[in-house]
């Protein structure tokens, strides 16, 4: 973890690879386009190394800098979009030796509502802000569950 954390403060960022079906590949782009506009694509090459297609429950696969998803995550992009920049929260959590899962979600969480209400205010596309609301309204309700 040391040489990651050193890579990381001398500015390395991935280069992001998606691994897929084409149409998880198309879903994921515009994902990330979302993520792009919000301006928090260099915050996730920085601590995601790739996205990968899988069968089973979307997840931080943590020694391969990946995030494992599944098809059905992408059914919404707004909230696939927030889920990688949680995750990508979580990988940096791991790298800098913080908790990144149970109680210590409640960092990423945050990362993933901060990202919702920076989209909402970025852009320019009426069904985009309003599931950014939605979604926003969601986690405001669910934030009880969380330390």
């Amino acid at each position: 973890m040391r040489r990651a954390r050193e890579i990381i403060e001398k500015g390395h960022k991935h280069r992001l690879r998606v691994k897929g079906s084409p149409e998880f590949k198309k879903d994921v782009k515009e994902a990330l386009k979302l993520i792009k506009t919000a301006g928090y694509y260099n915050f996730l090459r920085t601590y995601i190394r790739q996205i990968v297609e899988i069968e089973g429950f979307s997840q931080l696969h943590e020694s391969d800098s990946a995030i494992w998803a599944n098809k059905p995550m992408l059914t919404d992009i707004v909230d696939a979009a927030s889920y990688m920049v949680q995750k990508a929260q979580q990988m940096r959590d791991y790298i800098e030796g913080r908790l990144y899962y149970g109680t210590g979600e409640a960092t990423a969480m945050q990362k993933r509502v901060e990202f919702l209400g920076v989209l909402m205010k970025r852009s320019r596309n009426r069904d985009v802000k309003n599931r950014c609301d939605e979604l926003l309204k969601k986690w405001s309700e669910s934030r009880f569950q969380f330390p």
